[in-house]
């Protein structure tokens, strides 16, 4: 019978990954990240699936248990995929959409610090937002207009895959919150969630883009399937 919980499952996940290590591939994932942190050389998909195999066998029970096996592999990870296998975890059914991830979930925001383990994020961000908007909508104005660039990327993205169910209301004040920052992070994420939502409102996001000033970055990356 397999143990459960957090106590077996983080020495599982690393087991595994280590398992699927590869030097050669691990190298060019660091120069492609630019991280100075080790990689296994584990690809995403992988990753995913050996944390999902491994929390079938050593299931938590609750939403607690996740977040602890999840925050101990994120803290005490000494590789880049031990870290993606901590965000994956916060993405099993006993936790998605459950509000009491969000600290955690804006301690690998900030902590992460580098666009790859921000992204990775997104889609439970998109979840707690989706689960509970009256909670949430405040949350992301703030993190929205933090001092922490990551967290304003992080707002900004938040909305990625909604299609129209996007709250443009919150996509406008998010965007335009962040419109003059010369970061190219932020640039690039203004882009790329307008042109998300121009996949499903192309009129909008043209006018959108006509009525408000945005960097030539964000302006070329919201306009590419509109150019089309």
């Amino acid at each position: 019978m397999a143990d459960a919980g957090p106590t077996a499952l983080v020495p599982a996940v690393r087991a595994a990954l280590r398992e699927l290590a590869d030097p050669e591939r691990a190298a060019g994932m660091r120069a492609y990240l630019k991280t100075a942190e080790p990689c296994l050389g584990v690809r995403l998909p992988e990753v995913r699936r050996l944390t999902r195999a491994a929390a079938a066998a050593h299931p938590p029970a609750s939403v607690d248990e996740v977040r602890a096996a999840a925050g101990r592999l994120w803290r005490e990870a000494a590789y880049r995929e031990e870290r993606y296998a901590a965000q994956a975890l916060t993405g099993l059914p006993a936790a998605r959409g459950d509000l009491r991830l969000l600290p955690l979930l804006e301690e690998m925001i900030t902590t992460g610090a580098w666009w790859d383990l921000v992204d990775g994020t997104q889609a439970r961000v998109a979840e707690l937002l989706r689960a509970d908007p009256a909670a949430m909508e405040p949350v992301v104005r703030g993190w929205a207009r933090s001092p922490d660039r990551w967290l304003r990327r992080s707002a900004v993205i938040a909305q990625l895959g909604r299609k129209e169910h996007t709250d443009t209301a919150l996509l406008t004040d998010v965007v335009l919150a962040n419109a003059d920052d010369p970061d190219f992070f932020l640039r690039k994420a203004i882009g790329w969630a307008l042109r998300e939502y121009a996949k499903v409102a192309p009129g909008w996001v043209a006018a959108f883009v006509r009525d408000h000033p945005l960097s030539p970055l964000s302006r070329r990356e919201a306009t590419k399937h509109l150019r089309r």
